[in-house]
């Protein structure tokens, strides 16, 4: 969890972001508090899981508007050498660990843990699948 001092940057996962597309979102009022004032940053694989889902449930003009409007508000880190060169010897790692994160189904979640880590800042997320993850930080609220 986060100290009220700790305002630094943060790679915001995909379940916060885009929680604040659901009128009424729970999620996206607790964490809030979290994002507030701060620079946030989004791997390439939340841009894509966000405009896959609009697009896969047929979002009308204004709704994928408001989408594109979400992703531009936050700077979306897309693969380089160095990204792909870090997220294959992170799966390593996690293989060798045996954390859950190395398994393919986490493709995705493994791109958006080592973007926070190429940055080197936290991760804001609410999802479980971070936890325990050597050298990654993380700023949630999830109950556990």
């Amino acid at each position: 969890m986060t100290s009220p001092g700790q305002r630094g940057p943060v790679v915001v996962d995909t379940d916060v972001y885009s929680a604040e597309l659901v009128p009424g979102s729970l999620l996206a009022d607790r964490y809030a508090p979290l994002l507030v004032g701060r620079w946030v940053y989004i791997s390439f694989q939340t841009a894509t899981e966000l405009r896959f889902g609009a697009q896969l449930r047929g979002w009308g003009s204004t709704r994928m508007q408001r989408l594109e409007t979400r992703i531009a508000a936050a700077e979306t880190v897309y693969p380089g050498p160095d990204l792909v060169e870090l997220c294959a010897r992170f799966r390593v790692e996690l293989h060798r660990a045996g954390h859950p994160l190395a398994q393919k189904v986490h493709d995705a979640d493994r791109w958006v843990a080592a973007t926070a880590l190429r940055l080197g800042v936290p991760l804001v997320t609410n999802d479980g699948i971070y936890e325990g993850v050597p050298g990654l930080v993380l700023e949630t609220l999830r109950e556990s």
